[in-house]
């Protein structure tokens, strides 16, 4: 008799990426410059047509730019850090509102520093963090990744399809980038030791950067996809008081994501060919894992019902219910942790729960809002506006100008979560403040949002890029050089989509 098939063995456990040399050193240094800029703009004479405490607020956000970038600090202790520091600088400075009345003392400050965290946007990703705890603690994430690559055959280029396929649907279901590339990444390193694939080979770092920019790709044609999104929508609530729908999102991204996706598959695949073109016992390695992970449980099932009535209530928001997406997903992981009809427990669903992320988010939506409420927002978007020549600009330059702004300063933040929050409230700002007939300014406002999610060029802009670099299956430069092709492509989309699709949809301008 033969023995029954071994599973094939597990990917060895993937390792933050290790830091660069002077890493320790450029901490200190961004702590340093952050609280010299800090001060430098505290102290500073009043600038014209901007209230003290909008002063205030710029300091603090130079304060918080230094430092996202510098990684000075952890994303949360810095969050932390802001958020005292709104506090009691705010206080000694008199309300927005009344810049001749007298300071707003620390209650009034304490009000601004928590504003983010009463935001729906907030509870939101709190919840799909939930719903990403759920899928690892079941294992149903993995078993739908070994689903679709059980439908490829053993060519090297449809592994690829099969990686990048799996990533998107993912997107649906996994409302977390980090989450779901921490999912993939391991299966993928799974099957390179199991195939017996060098994993310095150019198949190896062809998959594994793949997976990681493809889960960047479908964060722009996806609203649940990723934190970032939650952001923009946060301040378009605060500000017009309307929102955007799941659907609505969709029908503006995903045509993008999806021509993005396809140029993301051959710019990978000429740029690292693989050395083969098929893997000899491809198909059989993957059905061994299949079958290691046995039939359906009845926990998976449970999940995978919830999660496709939650996809229909996000996709049918605003045309058959008005219950909008936070609403539907807190109902949705409340029905994940009761007991029996649940699929977890509370302290399961809290083994790595990201509180880091769900405080920077929060406290990121608070210094916006207090941008906002302070004017310091409008006052540095006159400045844009004016030293730009956006006053008359046409929708389409605007859109340009912008979105070229977004991809250089995101080349220093690792986070598109801490870029769209500090970014998001200047842009609204800009777009207000231009002179433009019928401009579009939510519509604007969500395709520059777009644009955050371009981390695409170094290793370092974004969570996911970084678990992709800790498996050392490429070098940095590999990432760099077909991250840059990529972000060509996204932007000759960019000047396409906005010269077609977006005008025709509304999106730009409105009728006047």
């Amino acid at each position: 008799m033969n023995p029954a098939p071994m599973a094939p063995p597990l990917a060895p456990p993937i390792t933050p990426a290790p830091g660069k040399p002077g890493s320790d050193i450029v901490k200190r240094v961004g702590l340093l410059a952050a609280l010299a800029a800090l001060l430098a703009v505290v102290w500073m004479p009043a600038l014209q047509g901007l209230p003290a405490a909008g002063q205030v607020m710029l300091a603090i956000l130079a304060f918080a730019v230094i430092v996202w970038m510098t990684e000075a600090l952890d994303y949360a202790v810095s969050s932390v850090v802001i958020g005292a520091l709104m506090i009691f600088l705010l206080a000694y400075a008199p309300d927005a509102a009344k810049p001749a009345g007298p300071d707003m003392g620390t209650g009034a400050a304490l009000g601004l520093a928590l504003s983010g965290f009463s935001n729906s946007a907030v509870a939101l990703v709190a919840a799909a963090c939930f719903i990403a705890a759920a899928m690892s603690a079941t294992g149903l994430d993995r078993r739908i990744a070994l689903k679709v690559l059980s439908r490829v055959d053993a060519g090297t280029n449809h592994i690829v399809i099969g990686a990048m396929v799996t990533g998107f649907l993912l997107s649906f279901i996994v409302p977390s980038t980090t989450a779901r590339v921490a999912c993939l990444v391991p299966i993928m390193m799974g099957f390179i030791l199991a195939f017996k694939v060098d994993r310095r080979s150019r198949f190896a770092g062809l998959l594994v950067i793949t997976a990681a920019q493809t889960a960047s790709v479908w964060n722009i044609g996806i609203k649940t996809a990723a934190a970032q999104n939650m952001v923009a929508i946060g301040f378009i609530e605060k500000q017009f008081g309307t929102s955007i729908s799941w659907t609505e999102w969709f029908i503006a991204g995903a045509p993008f994501s999806a021509v993005l996706s396809v140029a993301v598959y051959f710019i990978m695949t000429r740029l690292m060919k693989p050395e083969m073109k098929e893997i000899a016992g491809g198909q059989a390695t993957i059905r061994q894992q299949l079958e290691a992970i046995g039939p359906m449980t009845l926990r998976q099932w449970k999940l995978l019902v919830i999660v496709l009535v939650l996809l229909g209530f996000w996709a049918t928001e605003k045309v058959l219910h008005n219950f909008d997406t936070s609403s539907t997903t807190i109902a949705a992981i409340a029905l994940m942790l009761v007991p029996r009809l649940g699929v977890m427990d509370w302290k399961e669903s809290q083994r790595g729960f990201p509180w880091g992320t769900v405080i920077l988010f929060a406290v990121g939506i608070s210094v916006g809002t207090a941008l906002l409420k302070t004017n310091a927002a409008g006052w540095l978007a006159n400045l844009i506006v004016q030293h730009l020549g956006l006053q008359q600009a046409s929708a389409f330059a605007i859109l340009m100008l912008l979105s070229l702004f977004l991809i250089v300063i995101h080349l220093g933040f690792a986070s598109a979560t801490a870029l769209a929050s500090t970014m998001i409230p200047i842009i609204i700002s800009v777009l207000t403040a231009v002179q433009t007939p019928g401009i579009n300014v939510i519509g604007m406002t969500m395709l520059l949002q777009f644009v955050v999610s371009f981390g695409f060029i170094l290793p370092v802009n974004a969570p996911q890029n970084m678990i992709a670099y800790g498996t050392d299956t490429f070098d940095a430069r590999d990432f760099v050089r077909t991250g840059l092709v990529i972000t060509l492509a996204a932007m000759a989309l960019l000047v396409v989509f906005a010269l077609t699709y977006w005008p025709w949809m509304g999106y730009m301008t409105k009728a006047v």
